[in-house]
């Protein structure tokens, strides 16, 4: 009986000292994220729009045929670039912040997932382009084709790896603020011992969960 209202009054002392703080302010957090994609975005759209420009010259003024295929291929691969870069911009300047502490938390690791989806595939676009190339030097003469787009790909591919692996990990580390502030702790306070847990603009539920 003795050990129960031990524990009674123990968790009478730690519910008196809870502390619901915020640590993390989501709307400029939000603000911060959006950032991010936007100078994401104007990258990628700086990346395109020069290969773009770039390789129409070149395929016009292409001397040999494997020259006109790499840079057909650039156009082609950095016009969809464009039509990315674009509407992405656009999308992460005009969305909203103010969102709540689990909408903010989903969007973060949805971007996260779609980034780190995204290096997987650059990883197949590579690998698509070292296969062209290999194919190319098995025919007699070489595939002027196959070695021009192999080489394009593997070009293009290899700058999406980069863009997308730096995508992912800036978006990681900027999401580790958010996973912080919604983690609790016990420790002294100017009354005893306390649990101090920090809950920006959030209400929780029973099933609750942060991952």
């Amino acid at each position: 009986m003795k050990k129960i209202i031990i524990c009674l009054a123990f968790g009478v002392i730690l519910s008196n000292q809870l502390i619901c703080s915020q640590s993390i302010s989501l709307q400029p957090y939000n603000k911060n994220r959006y950032s991010i994609d936007e100078k994401l975005m104007v990258g990628l759209g700086t990346w395109a729009t020069t290969n773009f420009i770039v390789s129409g010259i070149g395929w016009s003024q292409a001397k040999t045929t494997e020259s006109q295929y790499f840079h057909q291929m650039n156009v082609m691969w950095n016009l969809v670039n464009i039509g990315l870069a674009i509407p992405g911009y656009v999308k992460a300047n005009r969305a909203r912040t103010d969102l709540t502490y689990e909408q903010t938390l989903q969007e973060q690791k949805k971007t996260e997932k779609i980034f780190l989806i995204n290096t997987c595939l650059d990883v197949a676009y590579v690998s698509s382009g070292l296969l062209l190339l290999h194919k190319s030097k098995e025919t007699s003469p070489v595939d002027q084709r196959q070695s021009g787009y192999g080489k394009s790909i593997l070009l293009q591919g290899g700058f999406l790896f980069l863009f997308d692996l730096t995508a992912y990990l800036t978006h990681k580390t900027h999401g580790k603020a958010l996973i912080n502030s919604s983690m609790g702790s016990i420790g002294m306070s100017p009354t005893g011992i306390g649990l101090s847990w920090n809950i920006p603009h959030l209400t929780l539920t029973k099933n609750h969960r942060f991952l």
